[in-house]
């Protein structure tokens, strides 16, 4: 008995690699931990005075001010004759596309409007009926980068007559039709709103929660390095005990 508790005792043993390691690591996942809180209070702040903008300023001060990626727009005007087909899009295993059509604001530059999906008819060489509200409407939604890939190259399937279908779309290509379209697309909130199809893709916009989130596992690895360096520092003593110092 008296060789198996003295077999189960723990020593504190200091281990300069270990404290080493800890010492470099663990203050970098506390800053990045804390940088991700920063991050959700700065994204917080912008959605607030985004907000803010998107029911006080036009289409135009928005514009003059600088428009950015995921910031909320309400604009009226009417849509165009115009309509991009985005090919090779499916919902609920079904072929189809995404509708992008231009939209003539009250004040200011032209802007495509991403309306959602609509199946695609079952021959490859037809295309879908696009319609779009006539006269004045009025719009919400948010604004978004062109649907242009990084790597695949443009394969377009028709050039001539609207409304034509298409791989991808790029600012420069958009700009060949309208050359003072803006140089975002604006994606409707909802299929409630004026011309949309089925607008229910996920938002691409990275918000407060999602930070709070990667700062909770910063945090969490933080702490687990802590614990482990504790545990691995109280080491078994005893008459078998290796000395660990040499």
């Amino acid at each position: 008995m008296p060789d198996s508790v003295d077999q189960s005792r723990r020593q504190w043993h200091f281990d300069w690699r270990l404290m080493v390691f800890a010492g470099l690591f663990l203050p970098l996942l506390v800053g990045l931990g804390v940088w991700q809180l920063e991050r959700a209070q700065e994204k917080k702040a912008q959605l607030a005075q985004w907000q803010e903008e998107a029911g006080s300023l036009s289409w135009q001060e928005l514009q003059a001010s600088g428009l950015d990626a995921g910031q909320p727009v309400s604009i009226g005007g009417r849509f165009g004759d115009r309509s991009w087909l985005l090919d090779n899009r499916t919902r609920d295993g079904a072929p189809g596309y995404e509708v992008l059509t231009v939209f003539y604001p009250e004040q200011g530059s032209p802007v495509l409007v991403n309306r959602g999906w609509i199946q695609a008819p079952r021959r490859r060489d037809e295309l879908p009926d696009i319609n779009a509200p006539r006269g004045e409407v009025r719009l919400q939604g948010r604004l978004s980068e062109f649907p242009e890939p990084p790597v695949l190259k443009e394969v377009s399937g028709n050039n001539d007559g609207w409304p034509r279908r298409t791989q991808s779309l790029s600012y420069q290509q958009a700009r060949e039709v309208e050359p003072d379209i803006a140089a975002l697309v604006l994606r409707l909130s909802g299929p409630e709103q004026p011309g949309a199809y089925r607008a229910d893709w996920a938002p691409d916009m990275m918000g407060p929660q999602t930070h709070y989130g990667y700062a909770l596992q910063w945090f969490s690895l933080a702490a687990a390095l802590v614990i482990l360096t504790v545990v691995a520092s109280y080491r078994k003593t005893g008459a078998n005990d290796d000395n660990d110092n040499g």
